[in-house]
């Protein structure tokens, strides 16, 4: 039977190769400058928490999408989904005494259960920041920003940014006196853009024909500050306009940062009402049907941890920054091998030396591991694509 079988992997991971894992490592690194430069600090927690922690932060939803396991004492332990509920939690905990706001980044695998295809896995990679401590639009301006910057940084040109906030649609279901059951329902359509079924859900609701066509347009209410100011003569509620006047504040700040250009407004981008509170945004690009990158506001998470404060704060998918990249015809620089050390009959110990001289003066060296005469060196090194060849003699 062992000579019979091939090794696999599990569904929903993947290898990356040499070329892809250097890539990756390239974007990895451009982003933590960057967020360093914006004075995020990184933090790396564990690999996976106990179930209770993850669901305290996220409510039990999450369960259905997570990786669960048992520890010797027959407590649920579960691999990380996002890092967000473990960064929270490294904040009440670890770094309580620590003055706020707190600006925390990371660069990490995360695994949900999911439906693979390409871009999207079981276990991927994410970049992202939290923002801790920090209140209002000031705070949410610049995770916008710092997403956007994130983009380009990683090579994106072709982009957009779409702000939503979940509280024009609570102001709105808050007037309309259905369940919170039925309101859950008609969300949840509003959440996967299911528009035929939100259609039914409103039909059969009770609510007046003018209510029904105010939820079926939200989905629709996309663009820019004349959206805005049509969705304000739209809602008469204080919670609704005071959404609209957060979006207006944020983009006013976005302009003094420069990227407005990439942001427009989506009311139908309302992401998990249970988790965020306020703002909420997600990246776009063409040629990938699923988000880039995706945050927003979730004052509640600290507080469910036993630390009441506000929190902003975005993940952006490194193996969908790679595939878009692909997809638009964008390389990610990726420098061949560069030095080969050959060595004749009776050189070994020269060679080493020599390849640990370069090493040290910041060339990649590569030392061959028998000897070989120069013209066989030769070959190898061109056959093998090695930028130079050193040959000791």
């Amino acid at each position: 039977m062992k000579k019979n079988y091939v090794p696999q992997i599990p569904y929903g991971t993947r290898d990356l190769l040499p070329r892809e894992a250097k890539q990756k490592r390239l974007v990895e690194g451009a982003l933590a400058e960057l967020f360093s430069q914006w004075g995020y600090e990184e933090v790396v927690t564990p690999t996976f928490e106990y179930m209770e922690t993850l669901t305290l932060g996220t409510g039990s939803s999450i369960q259905e999408n997570v990786f669960k396991f048992f520890d010797k004492n027959n407590r649920i332990l579960a691999l990380r989904p996002d890092l967000t509920t473990p960064i929270a939690r490294v904040a009440v905990t670890r770094l309580k005494e620590t003055p706020l706001p707190l600006r925390l980044f990371y660069l990490t695998n995360v695994f949900r259960h999911e439906q693979a295809q390409a871009g999207r896995q079981c276990e991927f990679y994410q970049a992202g920041v939290e923002f801790l401590g920090a209140p209002g639009p000031v705070a949410d301006a610049e995770v916008v920003a710092l997403a956007v910057e994130a983009m380009l940084e990683a090579g994106l040109t072709n982009f957009q940014i779409s702000l939503g906030q979940v509280d024009f649609v609570n102001g709105i279901m808050a007037e309309s006196g259905l369940s919170p059951e039925y309101q859950q329902q008609i969300k949840y359509s509003m959440v996967s853009r299911d528009l035929v079924g939100l259609g039914e859900l409103l039909s059969q609701s009770g609510l007046s024909p003018a209510a029904q066509e105010l939820l079926k347009q939200i989905p629709l209410l996309h663009g820019r500050e004349d959206m805005l100011n049509k969705a304000y003569q739209l809602v008469s509620n204080d919670l609704s306009r005071t959404a609209l006047d957060n979006l207006a504040d944020i983009r006013r700040l976005l302009a003094c940062y420069g990227v407005d250009s990439y942001v427009n407004f989506d009311l139908g981008i309302i992401r998990d009402f249970d988790y965020y509170t306020g703002m909420v945004f997600e990246g776009y690009t063409p040629g990938l049907g699923f988000p880039l990158c995706g945050g927003g506001r979730y004052d509640n998470m600290l507080a469910s941890l036993g630390d009441p404060n506000p929190a902003t704060g975005f993940a952006l998918g490194i193996e969908r920054v790679l595939l878009a990249l692909e997809r638009q015809g964008i390389g990610v620089s990726v420098r061949g091998r560069d030095l080969y050390i050959a060595w004749a009959e009776g050189k070994l110990s020269e060679a080493i030396e020599a390849a640990g001289k370069y090493r040290k003066a910041g060339r990649r060296a590569e030392l061959a591991i028998a000897a070989a005469a120069k013209q066989a060196a030769e070959t190898t090194a061109r056959e093998q694509g090695y930028e130079e060849l050193i040959y000791i003699e």
